[in-house]
């Protein structure tokens, strides 16, 4: 069952974080499932979709989460701060850590779309996405 925060904070579109570079479509994210991880008091996994339309990206953020994602359709570009930009194919998978700030992720192609799916390892109650000004 989704929380009322998650619930609120997925429902707000992207634009209401910090701009895009020129004007590329917003990704679509959906929650596929919310679970508390009873064996580890606090803590929950959040399971996301998220869609990028052909020159699709994201704004900075962070997750102030354990994040894994894993490739399902199309090619995505991902970084965090200080690490370098990586080009991931379908069965591809990139990490973020509790502390990273995402830089980059964005759909590799102009005009085919790209979809992921989204792990989070996070503390019961907090944001999924944090903007990063």
């Amino acid at each position: 069952m989704r929380t009322p925060i998650i619930a609120a904070l997925l429902a707000l579109p992207f634009t209401t974080m910090p701009a895009l570079a020129a004007d590329a479509p917003h990704p679509d994210v959906k929650v596929i499932s919310e679970t508390a991880l009873p064996d580890y008091p606090g803590k929950e996994v959040l399971m996301l979709t998220v869609e990028f339309p052909p020159g699709g990206a994201d704004p900075v953020h962070r997750h102030d989460a354990h994040g894994f994602i894993y490739v399902l359709e199309g090619s995505i570009v991902m970084a965090v701060k200080g690490g370098k930009e990586v080009t991931l194919m379908p069965g591809q998978s990139f990490y973020e850590g509790p502390n990273d700030i995402h830089t980059v992720g964005r759909n590799a192609s102009k005009d085919k779309p790209a979809k992921f799916v989204v792990f989070l390892l996070k503390d019961q109650g907090k944001p999924p996405v944090i903007p990063v000004p």
